[in-house]
């Protein structure tokens, strides 16, 4: 019998807050050690919490974008356990009441759709950071990250593969961008996620004993560390050993997982009602207010790029994979005043390929999307040529102005006067007899070398269109 593996995954999205989420400290990245700190932070004594309105305010805007009931009555609870930079002794977080219950999300796999239940989300502190790197034999603690909100996204086990969980948090991370309530930066620990692994029998319904995977902050890492820990869990099943619960880390230099500790449960923490906060109360006019503020989302922006501009369903789901792109792509629709299509492939094939290569975000793009659009215009009314173009965009990447100045400056019009194309090809079929005679023996594939010469001959400035259509006639 061949092996399913089921996959849920903890995301925690650090929300995009000024402040923490029970205090007045900063929570800007970057800063100095410990200097982002404050007392409440610290859980010093006589200090007490006060909830920060905006991480609530970003908490009901995610439950209401994946469907989710928005509890009208939430508890935050202590949850007890030591560690270095944790300096209370417990972490505030959401147990048995969170705000966000029973949501869902879908993902596309091949074509399919496949819905992706959504447990809870719940809001909490994050902790510390330990920093090991530049002290030598010692542990450094820089607090300034703890007391930051996260909003604590946890899926049903419905995921059945490694890239069924990477589809799925991708959608994720697209989804907390376009809300605004996460810049989602995994690099800075912003957007961090905990991949819950176990394997059974095809057809079986009870779940296998489950590995937590830990420190996994890039799309491809995840990704390999469950496929690693998939292969590792079938072989010790296979060899008739047991899977043992516990917490494991992922080593991205050696591709493999090994054992952090074993795996707590919910009693060890010894949750209780965190004694210091209120319950939080929800009422309907807060949240018709909030749903009022929500954006496009998504899906909606995916199917009305669909109808709006005739994509086809992929071109218009990576347009929509991020809201900068989307709205880069709609700018650039409205300054080319042509045909979407296009600004669809220039966005995503020659744009993407220099963000990529010079490893941008579209935000940073050096061509803005009225600079694009008006190239793209010079493509549709014949002034330049496609292959032109593209050295008018190199150009533009390099240094700031205007598609038509340059065009100008640099005497790249497109030739589109018959008698000048008819000329030229006079010119190169009177220079190259033995290729003519051959052609008009039967040999057709000599076609493409005549282009090629007339484009050479002419600077790439010929029409191309012009050109096919008089050499057919000369030939």
């Amino acid at each position: 019998m061949s092996w399913e593996s089921v996959i849920g995954l903890e995301v925690h999205a650090q929300l995009a807050t000024k402040s923490k989420i029970f205090s007045g400290a900063a929570t800007t990245y970057g800063a100095p050690p410990n200097t982002q700190a404050c007392a409440v932070d610290l859980g010093l004594p006589g200090v007490l919490p006060v909830l920060n309105e905006a991480v609530v305010r970003m908490a009901c805007k995610f439950g209401l974008a994946i469907g989710a009931t928005i509890a009208p009555r939430s508890v935050f609870a202590r949850k007890n356990y030591f560690y270095p930079d944790l300096p209370k002794g417990y972490q505030i977080s959401q147990y048995e009441l969170p705000i966000v219950e029973k949501g869902q999300m879908s993902i596309e796999m091949e074509g399919a759709e496949k819905i992706i239940g959504i447990t809870r989300a719940h809001l909490e502190e994050d902790a510390g950071k330990s920093l090991h790197e530049d002290f030598h034999e010692l542990t450094g603690i820089d607090l300034n990250r703890a007391g930051t909100g996260l909003l604590e996204i946890v899926s049903e086990p419905d995921l059945r593969s490694a890239k069924e969980a990477i589809a799925y948090l991708k959608k994720l991370h697209s989804l907390v961008r376009y809300l605004e309530i996460c810049d989602g930066n995994m690099q800075e620990g912003s957007f961090r996620c905990d991949a819950n692994v176990s394997v059974r029998r095809v057809g079986q319904t009870t779940l296998g004993t489950r590995a937590e995977l830990k420190n996994l902050n890039s799309f491809r890492f995840i990704e390999r560390a469950i496929n690693y820990e998939i292969e590792r869990q079938i072989e010790i099943l296979e060899g008739g050993g047991k899977i043992v619960q516990e917490t494991r880390l992922y080593d991205a230099d050696k591709n493999e997982t090994r054992t952090m500790r074993s795996k707590e449960e919910a009693h060890d923490y010894r949750y209780f009602p965190d004694p210091d906060l209120l319950p939080l109360v929800i009422e309907a006019e807060f949240l018709t207010q909030i749903r009022a503020e929500l954006p496009e989302l998504p899906d909606e922006k995916k199917h009305r790029l669909m109808k709006q501009y005739g994509l086809s369903a992929y071109d218009a789901g990576v347009l929509t994979s991020s809201r900068e792109l989307a709205n880069y792509f709609e700018e650039t629709v409205t300054a080319a005043e042509s045909d979407p299509k296009l600004c669809a492939n220039w966005v995503m094939v020659e744009l993407a390929a220099l963000l990529n290569k010079h490893n941008l975000e579209i935000a940073a793009s050096p061509i803005s999307a009225q600079q694009l659009g008006g190239l793209l215009r010079r493509i549709t009314d014949n002034t330049i040529s496609g292959k032109i173009a593209k050295e008018v965009f190199e150009v533009l990447w390099q240094s700031p102005g205007e598609a038509d100045t340059i065009i100008e400056q640099r005497g790249l019009k497109q030739v589109t006067d018959t008698g000048a194309i008819e000329r030229i090809i006079d010119e190169v079929m009177a220079n190259n007899p033995k290729q003519l005679a051959d052609y008009r023996s039967g040999k057709e594939k000599l076609f493409g070398f005549f282009v090629g010469q007339v484009m050479k001959v002419s600077q790439g400035k010929a029409n191309p269109t012009q050109v096919n259509e008089l050499l057919k006639q000369k030939l």
